[in-house]
């Protein structure tokens, strides 16, 4: 049985989300900017470094910002939220290489039926975001573990994200448990796939279909 069901079409369509997620340098960025849809950056929903609250690595100093408790969740569905009811919501500016808010600005995608909240923390919120009835769909890209360690690392050297030596402990680490994160991104309600595949789910979305809960 199907798990899309189409949106009435007697009634004006209501804004949904498509959560992106995927493992840092999948090429979730990339994909969002290619569908041409307004995109809510979860990125910006990160704690800041003084935040005491943040987790460390296991057995190091270094802060897991691979955890989702490195993360405001609760702020970035309110964001969601506001998104799908006003077409407009305030969100942080936030300064990867600092660890650090720069201020805030109004992401205004007036009553567009669809955006993206693309992060690696996307699938934590899928299923409140079902609850709420803003869920269109949950996808995460993946590919080979190999392929995502040399963009991210590009990625992050070129933006001066970290230190050098962090990037490639961190880069190493996520490579081992690329599988095993992709992996809770299921588990947690996203459907993983490939670019190709991604962008045929957007497409459905975006022709008014949204994801309904599977059967329990």
């Amino acid at each position: 049985m199907s798990n899309w069901c189409p949106v009435s079409s007697s009634s004006p369509l209501p804004t949904r989300v498509v959560l992106l997620t995927g493992p840092s340098g999948s090429g979730k960025s990339r994909l969002a900017a290619r569908s041409g849809l307004p995109v809510l950056r979860l990125d910006d929903f990160y704690k800041e470094g003084d935040d005491p609250t943040l987790p460390l690595v296991e057995g190091s100093s270094d802060i897991d910002w691979d955890s989702p408790l490195s993360w405001d969740a609760d702020a970035a569905v309110a964001a969601v939220a506001d998104l799908c009811r006003s077409g407009r919501t305030e969100v942080p500016v936030y300064d990867i290489a600092t660890s650090s808010r720069r201020g805030t600005e109004t992401l205004d995608i007036s009553r567009t039926p669809l955006f993206i909240a693309e992060g690696i923390f996307a699938a934590d919120v899928a299923a409140r975001c079902q609850e709420m009835g803003l869920l269109a769909d949950a996808i995460c890209l993946r590919g080979r573990p190999s392929t995502t360690f040399r963009r991210r690392l590009a990625r992050d050297l070129k933006e001066g994200r970290k230190s050098v030596l962090f990037l490639l402990r961190r880069g190493l680490r996520l490579m081992r448990e690329e599988r095993g994160i992709v992996a809770r991104h299921i588990a947690l309600g996203a459907h993983a796939c490939g670019r190709d595949e991604a962008l045929g789910r957007l497409a459905a979305c975006a022709a008014g279909r949204h994801r309904t809960p599977a059967p329990a």
